[in-house]
Formats: structure tokens, sequence, C-alpha cells
């Protein structure tokens, strides 16, 4: 194996005449390109980045505004939900005939003058019905 030997490293002056050299091409092209054509081009690049900014707050306005009628859609089917249940609550409070079948189906209660008699059906869930005596 043969060692390589490392490159030389630049003195500080050649980096130095390295970048005036840089810049003054650089000058040379800023003569060359009229300031309008720059102007031009900053004007240019302004516009572009602000409407590009302005087309992404459209479409996250369309899907705020999208997600807002989800939820007001939501939010009214809740109600209409809740308020349902309001009435159920009301009725299994005040009406006697609501409270027995609630008491019968849920429950599975009976009067005491009821005779029980447990059916099966196909499923093997076991029903339950009663006979007024």
């Amino acid at each position: 194996m043969t060692a390589r030997a490392l490159p030389a490293l630049p003195r500080q002056a050649d980096f130095s005449r390295d970048l005036v050299g840089t810049i003054l091409s650089v000058k040379r092209w800023t003569e060359l390109i009229p300031s309008w054509v720059v102007l031009a081009m900053i004007l240019l690049t302004t516009v572009a980045v602000c409407a590009t900014v302005i087309i992404r707050a459209r479409s996250e306005l369309q899907a705020s505004s999208a997600q807002h009628q989800h939820m007001a859609a939501e939010i009214g089917a809740i109600r209409e939900v809740n308020a349902a249940l309001k009435q159920e609550v009301s009725r299994l409070q005040n009406d006697p005939v609501t409270i027995e079948s609630a008491a019968r189906s849920r429950l599975d209660m009976v009067r005491p003058n009821e005779i029980v008699v447990a059916l099966e059906t196909r499923n093997s869930i076991s029903r339950v019905g009663s006979l007024v005596r």
C-alpha cells in the first residue's frame, strides 16, 4: 500500500484573490444587466410568492368551511336525538302506559295475575310471553 501525499493547502492570499475575482465578475454581470430587469425579476418573484400564499389561504378556507358545515350538520342531528330522548324521558316519567310498556319490554316484568311461558325460537333465543289468567 502506498501512501498518498496530501494536497497542499492554498495560502490565504489565494483565497482573497479568488474572492476578489468573483466579486469583479459579479460586478461585470451587474453592469451588463439593466436595472429594470432586476426590478422586474424582484416584482415577479414577489407576485409569485403572494399568489402562492393567497392560493394556500383559499384552500385552507375551503377546508375549514367544509369542516364547519359537517360539524353543523352533526350538531343538528345530535340536537334532534337529544329532543327525542327528552320526550321519551318525559313520557317515561308521566305516562303510565309508557311506564308499563317499558317495564314489560326492558325489565321482563309481568302483572301478578299473568302466567309466564318461555318460548324458544329457531335461533335458540328464549322469549318470554305472558298470558292473563
